[in-house]
């Protein structure tokens, strides 16, 4: 299988020098029964980042996927997280994902939500520093933490975590969160990164893809690399995983980059990491 369309997918050198792809695919909301074809599509489409989850219960269908694309390990940078009603038992809940997957090492380990309310989170982190230390994970960091997560956490951290996965998409920027993130040298990973499909009809979004004889949504994915975050898009599709990849090569100028982030508008569709507390088991 050729990597010519993945050379075009930029790599960004995370805190502790590891690489990953900037664009991504998501595997969020895909059925189980479908996410082996789905992730074998993505494959075969050039995406080598693929982004799971225990939550998910289809980390076994990624694992399949990879395990049929016959690409070697090394090639490929894979997420799953850590549920929050395991928090308390983290190094097993990372063995029962690396089991599901069938790897011995993860790319990318998170905490998939603070769970404030739990009072775990830290305790969850030293247990990721050590599965870091012992060489199970290549980089470890979290999703859904706010700045007071952030504090609290960077309290007691021994490593800072790699990357800050969050709802992100032109009309929900979270720019305070994002920019404290990067002053910590912490990674912004994007999820629901079209907005669930709500951004794409914008009048800015809509004249901008006639302009580059785009997608909508290519033009959106092409705003979020443009603005350095990671991204990573969720679809069943064939010829959408194909264009979704495509935006890699699009380039957008200053100017169009910032009539995209005049969309804020503060539109959060997820749960509020401060109040959420689901188990996810």
């Amino acid at each position: 299988m050729s990597n010519a369309q993945n050379s075009t997918v930029p790599g960004l050198v995370l805190n502790n020098s590891v690489t990953i792809p900037q664009l991504g695919f998501g595997v969020f909301q895909v059925p189980p029964a479908e996410t082996q074809k789905a992730v074998e599509d993505a494959l075969e489409a050039g995406y080598r980042h693929i982004d799971t989850a225990a939550a998910y219960r289809n980390e076994s269908g990624v694992g399949a996927a990879i395990k049929a694309s016959g690409i070697a390990r090394e090639e490929l940078f894979i997420t799953t997280k850590l549920r929050n009603g395991e928090q308390g038992q983290a190094a097993s809940a990372f063995s029962n994902s690396c089991r599901e997957l069938g790897f011995d090492v993860i790319d990318l380990y998170l905490i998939h939500w603070p769970v404030p309310s739990q009072g775990l989170f830290v305790d969850a982190w030293k247990a990721l520093e050590k599965i870091h230390a012992d060489g199970g994970a290549r980089a470890i960091g979290v999703s859904n933490f706010l700045p007071e997560h952030l504090d609290t956490l960077l309290e007691f951290a021994d490593v800072v975590p790699a990357v800050n996965q969050i709802e992100l998409h032109p009309t929900f920027q979270q720019r305070e969160l994002a920019a404290k993130s990067r002053s910590h040298g912490i990674a912004v990973e994007a999820y629901s990164p079209l907005g669930q499909g709500a951004d794409l009809g914008s009048a800015t979004v809509t004249e901008l893809a006639e302009t580059h004889d785009a997608t909508p949504a290519q033009i959106v994915l092409a705003w979020h690399l443009g603005t350095g975050n990671i991204v990573i898009p969720k679809s069943v599709h064939p010829e959408r995983i194909r264009q979704n990849l495509a935006a890699a090569s699009l380039q957008l100028s200053r100017d169009e980059l910032a009539a995209i982030s005049a969309l804020d508008a503060g539109a959060r569709l997820g749960a509020d990491p401060a109040v959420a507390s689901f188990s996810q088991m």
